[in-house]
């Protein structure tokens, strides 16, 4: 049974609802829009205009934009990834009409004043420094540049220092002409309303957003080679990532691979890489493995931290738990038991409503239209060993695993 509604505005721009009894809603603006759109040697443009939608309107001040739901107790935030640029707030019930009203100024008519790009460039270029002292997020960056070499999916969202330094009011404004389709918009929100009253809320704000229809154009990565390559950086630990090209977000293998991800280093104590390399061994105090299907590919990435002297041994057992997975049919209860957990798990997350109406709202752009929660376990319930045989066989095949090593750098005597 579909339990969500949606209305598609004159200009394209979808507006997404799904009632929840509560007094409390959760909204988001998503725009099919990310770093993978950005114009070569213009890096991180998609992440900068999302930090300076929240600078200047034509009738607000940054101070207006900020305070405008603080001052009822509402959280505004936002984010870009390599596909999306998303806002999104959590606020009372009675605070939406201020929320949509918030969220229209700011997307479509901030100025980007130029001391506020100079301001904001700044914070950035420490974010990306801050980002460089924690080697646990950088690895995951410069993983992605090895794993899509030359493609703009390489590219870090932050962009480098050099090119956000360039970054100018004319590429913002091209970016935004170029990318922020009316049609690959939607407007979503969980909550307690009558939606005929929600249409009219929506049309009021968002009716007159004049319709764009720019198209994108996507290129899909090609494949590359598995290979090792070793970095020093003055860390204490060794970080790691191991990992590989991965099913798109269509793909018929999605559901099962997304199973496979959670028996193997998901969320919880139990996965086996965890069982085997943290509590078996003691090795690692963080072991985990990621799979994140994108439109046209797909990421999947192990990743672990530990003493350089037990780097060896941790790469060792990761394969070696790679190996089992390939060359070992999954047992009838085995299988059943990783069902069992990653249903319960799934189901568990629908409690984060707010991270579920942006699911929800990125299904919608990427399918036009949602699956049930009873679909999603249909579809792991689906999953057969011979097709968990099958796909670690292709997506976990040493010759595409790529390895990423930061090192500690040795001390000079």
């Amino acid at each position: 049974m579909i339990d969500y509604q949606v209305h598609t505005l004159a200009n394209g721009i979808r507006l997404l609802y799904k009632h929840s009894p509560s007094n409390i809603t959760h909204t988001c603006f998503l725009v099919n829009a990310g770093a993978r759109d950005e114009p070569q040697q213009k890096d991180g443009l998609a992440h900068f205009i999302e930090h300076l939608l929240f600078k200047q309107t034509e009738r607000r001040s940054t101070n207006q934009i900020l305070n405008r739901l603080e001052l009822v107790g509402a959280d505004l935030n936002a984010y870009t990834t390599k596909e999306y640029t998303c806002i999104h707030a959590s606020l009372l019930k009675q605070h939406l009409e201020r929320t949509l009203d918030l969220f229209e100024d700011i997307l479509f008519h901030s100025t980007f004043p130029q001391e506020e790009l100079v301001k904001e460039r700044s914070v950035i270029l420490d974010e990306i420094a801050s980002y460089q002292d924690q080697p646990e997020e950088a690895i995951q960056d410069d993983f992605e540049g090895l794993l899509f070499k030359g493609h703009a999916l390489g590219n870090n969202i932050l962009g480098t220092e050099e090119s956000v330094n360039q970054l100018n009011r004319d590429d913002i404004a091209g970016f935004m002409q170029a990318t922020y389709n009316t049609h690959q918009m939607v407007f979503a929100v969980i909550g307690d309303y009558d939606f005929s009253k929600l249409i009219k809320l929506t049309e009021k704000y968002l009716g007159t957003v004049p319709e764009n229809t720019s198209t994108k154009h996507r290129q899909k990565p090609g494949k590359v080679k598995g290979e090792i390559i070793t970095f020093e950086k003055p860390i204490s630990q060794t970080h790691g990532v191991i990992g590989s090209l991965a099913y798109d977000s269509s793909h018929q293998h999605k559901s099962a691979l997304l199973l496979v991800n959670n028996l193997l280093g998901g969320m919880g104590m139990s996965s086996r890489l965890n069982l085997e390399i943290r509590e078996k061994h003691g090795i690692a105090y963080t072991i985990e493995s990621n799979y994140t299907p994108l439109t046209d590919t797909g990421i999947f990435s192990i990743y672990f931290g530990t003493d350089a002297e037990k780097a060896e041994k941790a790469m060792r057992l990761i394969h070696k738990e790679l190996k089992k997975l390939r060359d070992n049919k999954l047992g009838t209860l085995q299988l059943q038991q990783a069902k069992q957990k990653f249903v319960g798990q799934i189901a568990l997350a629908e409690e984060n409503r707010l991270s579920l109406i942006i699911s929800m709202a990125k299904s919608l752009i990427d399918f036009n239209s949602i699956d049930t929660l009873q679909q999603v376990f249909d579809k792991i319930e689906a999953t057969t060993a011979e097709q968990v045989l099958e796909i670690t066989n292709e997506v976990f095949d040493n010759q595409s695993l790529i390895t990423l090593l930061f090192e500690p750098k040795e001390e000079q005597e």
